[in-house]
């Protein structure tokens, strides 16, 4: 009988891809459009990795459920006025090294690799296309079908769809939401350094390890394998 893959599964946003500037323009322009003051550029960055509900409820904890689903339908044409505008996710650089740890993660036979984002379907398949990265994800699990992080219900979709086992698995992304979700669903995880929450924010959000560069990742799973 065969052994199950091990799964590492990445967060998009702060990981993969610098999108940090676009989500912020989208959220101060769908602020501007609602009459609202638009949250600091720091606090909107805070909140990057959550479903846009969560994430709006952060921003703004004064709205009322209705306010909050009004912001929330404003930012979505905001970003999707944006993208049109000036290409979105296809014009946002992935971080160095990001391209050449996916493909040599996707040559490793005892490896499946997935996404789990606070992104929606469409923005994910938008910068699937245009960073051409699509193909390396066997289980892409998006804010359309699940509650927000850090609630464990995407990993765990992830470990149906793929056949493989929480102990086995390790979760990788830049935010303390990452890190609390991957706990919640007993994965490993390894934040990463270059995103959008800082190392202490990462440390005491419980993290096993933080890597400051892509070029360490195959070699810190290959720890992480060793060791079980």
């Amino acid at each position: 009988m065969m052994n199950p893959p091990r799964l590492v599964v990445f967060d998009m946003d702060g990981t993969l891809i610098d999108s940090a500037d676009f989500i912020k323009r989208a959220m101060v322009y769908a602020c501007e459009q609602a009459g609202r003051r638009a949250p600091p550029a720091e606090k909107i960055q805070s909140i990057i990795g959550l479903s846009l509900p969560e994430a709006v409820s952060r921003l703004m904890p004064d709205l009322s459920v209705g306010e909050v689903g009004e912001t929330v339908g404003l930012y979505k044409n905001c970003f999707i006025e944006l993208r049109e505008k000036e290409g979105g996710e296809g014009r946002v650089a992935m971080y160095d090294g990001a391209m050449d740890a996916l493909e040599e993660l996707s040559r490793q036979q005892s490896t499946v690799m997935g996404l789990a984002t606070g992104k929606a379907r469409r923005g994910v398949d938008h910068a699937f296309q245009a960073h051409g990265i699509g193909g390396y994800f066997a289980t892409v699990q998006t804010a359309d079908a699940h509650p927000s992080k850090p609630h464990p219900s995407m990993l765990e979709q992830a470990l149906r769809e793929t056949g493989s086992e929480a102990e086995h698995s390790v979760i990788v992304g830049d935010t303390s939401f990452d890190v609390e979700m991957g706990r919640a669903a007993g994965f490993r995880t390894i934040g990463v350094t270059w995103g959008y929450h800082s190392k202490s924010e990462l440390v005491s959000s419980g993290a096993d390890i933080l890597i400051d560069r892509f070029e360490q990742l195959p070699g810190v799973l290959d720890q992480i394998w060793r060791a079980e």
